[in-house]
């Protein structure tokens, strides 16, 4: 399973790369940085939030319809930020997850989503009462799945043509840098590896190399970032996040606790086969405690992921995760790990319902209080992706630039990872939460031609 054009070793280091003292941590409980402006997302157990764009289910992981079929399912894998000597990494996949009731989370909910395939969890009657509903019917998955990226494939594509485009950019003296950006930023990712092809059946020249050597600093990482094959770029994005001092936890959190089944299988096998490394002994060697153990039963890649939602499961983990925290002395760690790591997130956002009306607070922020540091922060991943994945991108960006200095990496890994999935909800979201367009954002944190090549992925 060897991907052309990327040595087992590695990208060298990006100049200034990465930043310093960027990494986007999620606020204490209860105090999500939403602006409390009309339009905005209320504090925690506010009201009714803004809903977000509908959504299908989960994409699916590989292969895109014609052009003609319109938004291409998502690619086989995203990742997260890179480790000095890198590139940047990628995110997870759609959002899902059922409508809110008006029991006032902390995260924002969209209006219907769903799961696989599966219809939207609807919360029967008189629940959290003690009744019971049979899981709901399955509906052929493509009357719901649908997909909201900026990036679709482009019609008449000819990846000969491109490649000629491409040699034509950076041949001479000087580079056509709106040549490249014409091109990467209207073509899917399946299509890019045609083109790279292509190039070295056309001309007997690696293109990843001739790009590098005509490319510099944030436009040259955002540049290798659209041409790596995502499942490899996962793969690479979680190696150097654990390879050498430090570990970035972040990134590790992003990937592993945002993919489907698999997709953690593919990048586990990409894993051994382009790094000749097991995933799960990295993670052991990297991390510790119940962080270590979330992350190790995140890459098992053994979720639920049947689409039905028991509402008396639901209720009956409700009530033992609220046993296991606010309801006793000290925390049953083990519990809250067993329950977020291996329901499915229709069946995780249905117990997030039952929670509230058992413990009058909801389930983000009893984790919050009952955890800390990493841990936390990949529980509440979870949970944020299963009430609203497209606004946990959203608060990720804007966490990616806010205040002083800009996380590149965060920034272009979401903007490109997301790009064929679900970025035109993160924009809609991205401008409800923060009372800004996220171009507006880019604009005033970026420059030049990596600028452009961003805006021109966002659809600007």
């Amino acid at each position: 399973m060897s991907y052309p054009g990327y040595p087992p070793s590695g990208y060298p280091a990006f100049p200034g790369y990465p930043p310093t003292g960027q990494d986007s941590a999620y606020p204490p409980a209860g105090q999500y940085p939403y602006p409390s402006v009309p339009g905005g997302f209320p504090p925690m157990g506010g009201g009714a939030y803004p809903a977000a764009p509908p959504s299908g289910g989960f994409p699916a992981t590989a292969g895109y319809p014609p052009a003609s079929g319109g938004y291409p399912p998502a690619p086989g894998g995203y990742p997260g930020a890179p480790q000095p000597g890198g590139m940047p990494a990628y995110p997870g996949g759609a959002g899902f997850g059922a409508p809110s009731n008006g029991s006032g989370f902390g995260y924002p909910q969209p209006p219907s989503q769903s799961y696989g395939g599966g219809a939207p969890a609807q919360m029967p009657v008189g629940y959290p009462g003690g009744q019971t509903t049979s899981p709901t019917p399955s509906q052929p998955a493509a009357m719901i799945q649908a997909t909201q990226g900026t990036i679709r494939p482009a019609a008449n594509f000819d990846a000969g043509r491109d490649a000629e485009i491409l040699r034509k950019a950076m041949k001479g003296f000087g580079t056509d840098e709106q040549a490249i950006i014409d091109v990467v930023s209207n073509r899917s990712n399946s299509q890019r590896q045609q083109i790279k092809a292509a190039f070295k059946t056309m001309y007997g020249k690696d293109l990843i190399k001739d790009l590098k050597s005509e490319l510099s600093g944030n436009m040259e990482e955002l540049i290798l970032a659209l041409f790596m094959p995502s499942t490899y770029y996962d793969a690479w994005s979680l190696r150097h996040a654990m390879k050498g001092a430090g570990t970035q936890e972040n990134v590790l959190i992003e990937i592993l606790c945002t993919r489907t089944n698999q997709e953690i299988r593919e990048i586990v096998r990409c894993y051994k086969t382009e790094f000749g490394r097991d995933i799960e002994q990295d993670i052991r060697s990297d991390t510790s405690g119940h962080f270590e153990r979330l992350l190790v039963s995140m890459c098992q890649g053994n979720r639920d992921e049947n689409p039905n939602v028991d509402y008396q499961k639901a209720q009956q983990d409700a009530q033992r995760l609220y046993q296991a925290g606010e309801g006793k002395l000290g925390t049953d760690e083990s519990c809250f790990n067993m329950i977020l790591a291996s329901r499915s997130f229709p069946q995780l956002k249905a117990t997030v319902e039952a929670y509230s009306q058992i413990a009058n607070r909801d389930l983000l922020s009893s984790i919050g209080r009952e955890f800390s540091g990493n841990v936390e922060r990949g529980l509440k991943a979870i949970l944020q992706c299963a009430l609203n994945r497209p606004a946990y991108f959203a608060e990720r960006l804007y966490h990616a630039m806010k205040g002083a200095g800009t996380d590149d990496s965060t920034l272009v890994r979401i903007v490109v990872t997301r790009s064929e999935i679900d970025l035109v909800q993160i924009k809609m979201l991205f401008t409800q939460m923060f009372q800004k367009t996220l171009a507006t954002m880019i604009s005033s944190d970026t420059s030049g031609d990596y600028r452009r090549l961003l805006l021109a992925i966002v659809g600007q």
